[in-house]
Formats: structure tokens, C-alpha cells, sequence
């Protein structure tokens, strides 16, 4: 897969995590759940780029190693949300099987990355 493409995926992901953050009710379970979504499912994104811009090999595999925790984390309350029935719709469309992919996506890079730095 190419970087453009991963790039916009991980945006098209981190605004559907927003607009997910927006639906979530206004208690104080949804607030706290909203909150760290909100931070997860966005700063995956802007860690992916960061790593595409990477000084060195080692910032490089940092920086996805990042992204790969971020996107783990993300997968952790999607999966909260629907487990603790949060919205009574469930989860829009397949939010969370497109985290599932970009984690083992970037998943894979890392490893990748790790073998080639030997």
C-alpha cells in the first residue's frame, strides 16, 4: 500500500472517530470514553505523517511504533462502545474493522522497519 493512500485512510479514520465522539451521549461515561477516542483515534494520523517525514530509520520506526499504539488503543474503546452499548445504533458502518486493518497494516510496517534496520 502506498504512504498517500495509508495517509488519507488514517484521516478518514480520525474524522470518523470525531464525528463518533460527537454522537456518544453527554454523561459522564460518554464524556470520558469521547475524550480519549477523541485523542487516540486523531493522533494516529498526525503520528503516520510524522513518521513519513522521519530523520532516520530509528525516528521512523518510533514513530509508526506510536502510530501502531495509538490505533491498538483506538480499537480498545471502539470496541468499549459497542460492549458497554454507548449508542443505541451501534458503531457507524465499519469504523471498526478499518481500525483493525490500519493495525495490522502498521503492525506489519513496524516489523518490517525492525528487520530492515539490522
Amino acid at each position: 500500500m502506498k504512504g498517500d493512500e495509508l495517509a488519507d485512510r488514517m484521516v478518514d479514520f480520525g474524522a470518523a472517530a470525531l464525528q463518533l465522539v460527537e454522537a456518544l451521549p453527554k454523561t459522564a461515561t460518554g464524556r470520558h470514553v469521547s475524550e480519549q477516542l477523541m485523542r487516540c483515534g486523531t493522533s494516529c494520523g498526525a503520528n503516520y505523517e510524522e513518521g513519513r517525514g522521519a530523520e532516520s530509520r530509528g525516528d521512523f520506526v518510533h514513530k509508526l511504533s506510536v502510530t501502531h499504539k495509538e490505533l491498538k488503543e483506538s480499537r480498545y474503546w471502539l470496541k468499549l462502545i459497542v460492549k458497554s452499548r454507548l449508542l443505541s445504533n451501534g458503531l457507524p458502518g465499519d469504523l471498526l474493522d478499518e481500525c483493525e486493518e490500519l493495525c495490522a497494516i502498521i503492525g506489519k510496517s513496524v516489523k518490517t522497519a525492525k528487520e530492515n534496520e539490522k
